[in-house]
């Protein structure tokens, strides 16, 4: 089995795992892997050993490091996954949730949403 394959098969996973207990509908798992289609989006649901590309696997690791963070944050998974979608007058998301922000697509609104996390979670 290729290295880089096993490694897609596992960001996805994860990823999956995580827009699951989210809630996230398919349009905003398409966007926060970078606008992919949705016949991408599909045959990564079915989590395929993949190569995934170095931006791909990027944007993977930050939704997992902000899902972490959360969970750290908060006492229980409901309090963290409701916490994604609270909207918040915050900079960076000007009124908009979490997740919404993340949705918009671009990498910086991904480093942008883990950076604020991960401050609160040190704060």
């Amino acid at each position: 089995m290729d290295d880089e394959k096993a490694k897609g098969h596992v960001a996805l996973k994860g990823f999956f795992g995580v827009c699951h207990e989210w809630g996230c509908t398919k349009g905003e798992m398409m966007q926060m892997l970078g606008g992919v289609s949705r016949s991408t989006l599909a045959k990564y649901q079915k989590l395929p050993h993949v190569k995934l590309s170095r931006d791909t696997l990027e944007r993977i690791s930050y939704i997992l490091g902000i899902y972490k963070s959360l969970r750290v944050m908060y006492p229980t998974a409901d309090r963290a996954n409701r916490r994604v979608r609270l909207e918040t007058s915050e900079s960076p998301f000007a009124g908009a949730s979490a997740l919404d922000f993340m949705a918009h697509g671009s990498l910086k609104h991904l480093a942008e949403t883990r950076r604020y996390f991960d401050a609160k979670r040190a704060g």
